[in-house]
C-alpha cells in the first residue's frame, strides 16, 4: 500500500499497520492478507508495508504512523529458513519475492522490523507475530548461531507477541486498544506472550507450579516393622533433601511399650487437653459432590503458572533444555494447558495458554472474505513463486495431531483439527473458476498441513480436553481418535461435479497409516485425484530412527503401498508413490542411513529431491540435536542419549546416501562405507552400492542410464552361475543391512559369503552403451511398480 491508496480511500491515517517480509498476495494463504482483511471487516482501516528497505527506518514511516500499533511478521516463513539452507548457507532465491529475488529480507525479520517501527515513531505500540515469533517465545536453540537464544520478546523489545492462530486475540486486542485501552495493561488473552517483571502474578489467588529443575530422588527409608511396638525417631521428613531437617525429638506415646516400673504404676493421664470451642465456632461438614470437587480442581489448575527453567539454566545445561521443552509442549492442549512462565535475568517472559480452536462457522468467515486472489498490481506480471504454487490450490483444514519431533506446525497451528465446512470450500473452487487468471480447470490441491485430517477429531470431547499426549497416532493410532474419512470422500466428489471443473489433484501430504483405516478413501483417491504421482513421508525406514520423529513404522507404508497398486490397477492407471525422506535426523547413525539407502536401491527408488534435517525453533527434534536426550520421555541427568549427526562432514555423508547414485556423492560414499567397514558394498557387480571408480565418473553414470536399478537375482551372481553367491571380504559378522540379522560366518575361511542383497530379485541389467554411442541420460525417479 502506498500514501496515494491511503488518499484514494480517503484515509488520513491507519488504525493498524502491517509490516511483512513477503510480497503482499491478497489470498487466505498468505497471513497478511488474512489478517488485514479480518481487521478490516472489523471496521479497522488497515495499511500494509510489504519487504520495506530495513536499512533505515524511511520506509516504515512510509504510511505515516498509526493511531493503534505497527503489526510485524517475517512472512509465511521463519526468515531464517528462508534465507539458509540446512548447511548453513545462503539460498539463491526467496520464493516468497517477485521473481523470486533473494536477499530482500534480512536475518531474522521480525527482530529487525520492530526494532525499525520503534525508531520510526517511538512510543507507538509493536505486537509481533507469524511463525518466526511463535516458535521464538521462550528461549530456545537456535541452529544458525549454534547457541541458545532468549525470547524474540527481549530482542525485539515488543510489547506483545501473539502465536499461534491470532484471530480472536488479534481482534480482542484491536478493540480494547480502540477503546482506550493500554497495551501494558492486556493481560489475559490466550494466545499472548509478554513481558512482567520477576514475579509478576494476575492476582493473588494464583499459584506457581515449580518445574526449574529435573526430579531427583530423595531420601528412601527403611520399611516399617508392623510387629515392632517402638517406633524409632526418624528425621521430620524420610524423604526431605532439605538440609535443616531435624529429627523427631518424642517419640509417640501411643507406640511406646511402658516400662515394668510404668506398668506398675498405672496408667499414665493424658495431659488437659485445649478448651473446647464454643458453640459458635463449630463448621458442619460438607459433602462436595464430584462435580464440584472437579470445579474446583479445574479452577486451581488455571489458575496455576508452570514456572520454567530460566534462560540462563537451559542455555548452559542441555539436559535442562530438554526438560524446558518436554515441559512445554506437554501444556500445549488448548482444554488443559496451563499459563508458562520463564526468567530471563530480572524479568519474565509470561505465555498465557495457547488459543482455543476456531468452530467451523469462524473457519468459513475467515476464508469467505473478500480477497483479491492475487499478488498486489505494484508487482505487475513478475512471477511470485509461492503464489504460482498455491493460485490453483484450496486450503481446508489446519492443525495436525501427528506430532512429528522435527516439525513446527503442532506448535503453530496446534493439534486439534479445524475444519471448514463444505459449502464454504464449494464456494472458494468456483470464485477460482470464475476470478483466478490462467486457470484452466484443474485444482491442484484440497488440503493443509496434511491431505487426509479434514474433519477427523478426538470421539469424546472431555477426553479431548483433558488429553496431554503428544500425538494421536504414535506409537499408535489412539482408539479415542475418529478415522472417519467419509467426509472428505464426499467433499472431493462434490468437489468434482462442479461445473468446468476438469480435476482435482490431491498434492498435501498424505497421512497414510491413517488412510489405511479407510480402503475406501484410499480407492477414491488412487482413482480420481492422482496426477501419476503421489507424495507421502516414511521419513526413513529404520526403527531407532522412526522412534524419535514419532512416525509410524515402515509396515505402515508397506499396506498403503498394496492398497495404492491394487486400486491403480483396477482404475487402469499407471501411477507411482514419491516418499520422502529426512538425512541426519537425531537418532539417525551411519548404519541406519546405509540401511535406507540400500532399501532405496531394492525398491528402485532414485530420489531427486532430498532434504537433511534442519533444527528449527522450539521442535522436539531440535531439543534432542541440541541436548543429545529424548524429551519425548522423561528427563533426568542419566536420562536416554540420543547420538546426533552434527559436523558438516557426518550431515553430508547422511544425505549422499540418500542419492548413492549420483556420481557427486561417490567419494564421500565409498570414505563412510570404508570408515564403516563396509567396503564389500564397493563395487561394479549387482549386489555393490556404489563403484570403485574415481575418475571418468560421469562416463559411468551415463552408462547407469538406462539400468532399472541393477541387482541380482536370488542364487546367481553377475556371470549367471546358479547357486554360488560371491565373495564379501569384510561381512563376517555384520548386521544385515536389510534384516537387521548378522550374516552367517563361513565355517571354512575359503568359502563363499553370502551376499547382503542376494534375496532380492529384480530386472536384469541393460548393457552398457557402445563406445562412441550415445551415453543415454540418467534416468528420472521412479517408484515401485
Amino acid at each position: 500500500m502506498s500514501r496515494e491508496e491511503m488518499n484514494a480511500l480517503g484515509w488520513d491515517e491507519c488504525d493498524v499497520i502491517l509490516v511483512t517480509g513477503d510480497a503482499y498476495i491478497d489470498h487466505p494463504s498468505f497471513g497478511m492478507a488474512l489478517v488485514g482483511r479480518l481487521l478490516e471487516a472489523q471496521g479497522f482501516r488497515v495499511g500494509i508495508i510489504a519487504q520495506p528497505d530495513w536499512l533505515s527506518a524511511d520506509a516504515f514511516r512510509a504510511l505515516g504512523k498509526p493511531r493503534l500499533y505497527y503489526g510485524v511478521t517475517a512472512g509465511n516463513m521463519d526468515s531464517m529458513v528462508n534465507r539458509y539452507t540446512a548447511d548453513r548457507k545462503p539460498r539463491s532465491d526467496d520464493a516468497y519475492t517477485p521473481g523470486g529475488e533473494p536477499n530482500k529480507r534480512p536475518d531474522r525479520a521480525v527482530t529487525v522490523y520492530a526494532q525499525r517501527c520503534r525508531e520510526a515513531y517511538p512510543g507507538i505500540p509493536v505486537v509481533i507475530g507469524s511463525i518466526e515469533a511463535s516458535l521464538r517465545r521462550i528461549a530456545h536453540y537456535d541452529y544458525w548461531s549454534d547457541k541458545v537464544r532468549r525470547s524474540v520478546l527481549f530482542e525485539s523489545k515488543a510489547d506483545m507477541l501473539i502465536f499461534g492462530n491470532a484471530e480472536r486475540a488479534l481482534v480482542d486486542l484491536t478493540r480494547r486498544m480502540a477503546d482506550g485501552e493500554s497495551i501494558k495493561t492486556i493481560r489475559d488473552l490466550r494466545g499472548t506472550s509478554f513481558l512482567v517483571p520477576a514475579g509478576w502474578m494476575p492476582g493473588e489467588e494464583w499459584g506457581v507450579h515449580n518445574s526449574t529443575r529435573v526430579d531427583t530422588p530423595g531420601k528412601v527409608d527403611k520399611h516399617v516393622d508392623p510387629y515392632l511396638m517402638v517406633e524409632p525417631n526418624s528425621p521430620t521428613c524420610a524423604t526431605s533433601n532439605d538440609p535443616n531437617a531435624k529429627p523427631a525429638e518424642e517419640a509417640n506415646p501411643a507406640m511406646v511399650e511402658p516400662t515394668k516400673a510404668a506398668a506398675a504404676a498405672g496408667p499414665v493421664s493424658a495431659p488437659d487437653p485445649s478448651p473446647a470451642p464454643a458453640p459458635s465456632e463449630y463448621k458442619p461438614i460438607r459433602i462436595m459432590s464430584r462435580e464440584e470437587r472437579r470445579a474446583m480442581e479445574l479452577e486451581k489448575h488455571h489458575k496455576t503458572v508452570v514456572r520454567l527453567p530460566s534462560f540462563e539454566t537451559v542455555a548452559s545445561d542441555p539436559v535442562m533444555y530438554a526438560h524446558a521443552s518436554r515441559v512445554f509442549h506437554l501444556e500445549s492442549n488448548p482444554g488443559n494447558a496451563r499459563a508458562l512462565v520463564q526468567g530471563h535475568g530480572d524479568r519474565d517472559v509470561w505465555m498465557n495458554p495457547p488459543p482455543l480452536p476456531l468452530a467451523m462457522d469462524e473457519m468459513d468467515n475467515v476464508y469467505d472474505m473478500n480477497y483479491a486472489r492475487g499478488p498486489h498490481p505494484s508487482y505487475g506480471n513478475a512471477n511470485i513463486p509461492a503464489w504460482e504454487m498455491i493460485r490453483f490450490s484450496v486450503n481446508i483444514m489446519r492443525g495436525c495431531f501427528g506430532g512429528c519431533t522435527f516439525c513446527s506446525i503442532t506448535e503453530h497451528e496446534g493439534r486439534i483439527i479445524q475444519s471448514r465446512s463444505e459449502p464454504s470450500i464449494l464456494r472458494e473452487i468456483e470464485h477460482i473458476r470464475d476470478k483466478t487468471k490462467g486457470f484452466t480447470g484443474i485444482i491442484s490441491d484440497l488440503g493443509g498441513p496434511t491431505a487426509n485430517m479434514y474433519r477427523l477429531a478426538c470421539k469424546d470431547k472431555e477426553i479431548e480436553t483433558t488429553c496431554r499426549r503428544l500425538s494421536c497416532v504414535y506409537p499408535s493410532i489412539c482408539v479415542n481418535l475418529g478415522t472417519n474419512h467419509n467426509p472428505l470422500i464426499k467433499l472431493y466428489r462434490r468437489a468434482r461435479a462442479i461445473p468446468g471443473i476438469k480435476k482435482i489433484l490431491i498434492q498435501s501430504g498424505l497421512r497414510y497409516d491413517l488412510a489405511v483405516r479407510s480402503p475406501e478413501y484410499v480407492k477414491e483417491l488412487v482413482t480420481h485425484h492422482v496426477g501419476g504421482l503421489l507424495k507421502i513421508a516414511p521419513e526413513h525406514t529404520e526403527s531407532n530412527v522412526l522412534s524419535k520423529m514419532m512416525k509410524p513404522g515402515i509396515g505402515a507404508y508397506d499396506e498403503f503401498k498394496a492398497l495404492f497398486e491394487k486400486y491403480s490397477l483396477e482404475a487402469g492407471k499407471k501411477q507411482y508413490l514419491i516418499p520422502y525422506f529426512i538425512a541426519a535426523h537425531p537418532g539417525a547413525t551411519d548404519e541406519d542411513m546405509l540401511n535406507l539407502a540400500l532399501w532405496l536401491k531394492k525398491n528402485n527408488f532414485r530420489l531427486d529431491q532430498v532434504q537433511t534435517f534442519m533444527p528449527t525453533p522450539m521442535a522436539m527434534a531440535s531439543a534432542m540435536y541440541h541436548s543429545r536426550r529424548n524429551p519425548l520421555h522423561k528427563v533426568t541427568e542419566d536420562s536416554e542419549e540420543v547420538f546426533t549427526p552434527r559436523s558438516l562432514k557426518q550431515r553430508q555423508a547422511h544425505k549422499a546416501f540418500l542419492r548413492y547414485y549420483d556420481p557427486k556423492n561417490w567419494p564421500i560414499l565409498r570414505d563412510a562405507l570404508r570408515n564403516m567397514g563396509r567396503g564389500d558394498l564397493i563395487g561394479t557387480g549387482e549386489r555393490h552400492l556404489i563403484p570403485p571408480y574415481t575418475a571418468g565418473e560421469e562416463n559411468f553414470k551415463a552408462s547407469q542410464g538406462k539400468r532399472a536399478m541393477p541387482m541380482l537375482a536370488p542364487g546367481a551372481d553377475k556371470r549367471g552361475a546358479a547357486g554360488r553367491s560371491l565373495p564379501m571380504a569384510g561381512a563376517r559378522g555384520k548386521p544385515n543391512a536389510l534384516t537387521g540379522s548378522l550374516t552367517a560366518r563361513a565355517t571354512v575361511e575359503t568359502k563363499s559369503k553370502p551376499s547382503i542383497l542376494d534375496t532380492i530379485k529384480v530386472k536384469k541389467a541393460a548393457p552398457a552403451p557402445v563406445k562412441g554411442g550415445n551415453p543415454g541420460r540418467p534416468a528420472a525417479p521412479r517408484g515401485r511398480k
